[in-house]
């Protein structure tokens, strides 16, 4: 069998560790909206809502090593790109109709990530009642650290998350502060979709979103997972 063009390379991610070529490939990226509760407040709502999601292309990550800068241009029909720091995890086994009591038997590891959307576009389509592709599907709208095995991490509901942006603190929390836990959105997750290895999953932002601009730097952090440095720069 031939293509009839040449098929697009795999979008991969860096694995921690071991082996420092080994790559994780993506094949789904999933987002979990208003998934911490300080969040759904600055985003005008409020109360333990059912979990909802939606999708970014599997390129649109932006890999960045671990001790390294990122460079993600700023991209074009925005004048307001906001930043969501989550963490992310990567599905190394797959599954449908996965219970929370078995769902981290099917994660490969965790990474630090970042959402960035294009706020005005996002807000615009809400407005319209239509999809926030626009707002959250771009190339390089996923940033993400380098993916560390969940056997090298002992995540608990005291580990915390944070962002700095030009080495101010933005965005604070804790793992415990998550609406729906991990195990809790694999659950409800694979009701939707069959989770396949090189899924990735963005857990949720905590509250501090806000905008950045060309020139910004901005430092995310998961303790015990490791760090992701991105500078904005012009396109």
């Amino acid at each position: 069998m031939t293509y009839v063009i040449s098929p697009a390379p795999t979008p991969s991610v860096p694995v921690q560790g071991r082996d420092a070529t080994a790559l994780f490939p993506v094949r789904r990226i999933y987002c979990v909206g208003r998934n911490y509760v300080e969040h759904a407040i600055e985003m005008g709502h409020s109360g333990r809502e059912a979990p909802f999601f939606f999708l970014k292309p599997g390129d649109a990550v932006l890999p960045v090593a671990e001790g390294s800068v990122g460079h993600m241009h700023y991209p074009s029909l925005t004048s307001n790109l906001h930043h969501e720091l989550e963490l992310v995890v990567a599905i190394g086994t797959g599954g449908r109709d996965i219970p929370a009591a078995a769902a981290l038997e099917h994660v490969f590891g965790y990474a630090v990530g970042l959402d960035m959307t294009r706020r005005d576009q996002q807000n615009d389509a809400k407005k319209l009642g239509r999809p926030w592709c626009v707002g959250k599907g771009f190339e390089e709208s996923a940033p993400i650290g380098p993916i560390r095995r969940a056997s090298d991490c002992q995540l608990s509901a005291d580990t915390g998350i944070r962002l700095d942006v030009n080495g101010a603190k933005r965005q604070g929390s804790t793992l415990g502060k998550l609406i729906w836990s991990v195990p809790e959105i694999i659950e409800h997750l694979s009701r939707a979709w069959t989770l396949a290895p090189g899924d990735l999953i963005f857990t949720g932002t905590p509250e501090g979103v806000a905008a950045v601009v060309v020139g910004d730097t901005l430092v995310a952090r998961v303790d015990g997972i490791g760090s992701l440095q991105v500078q904005i720069v012009a396109a």
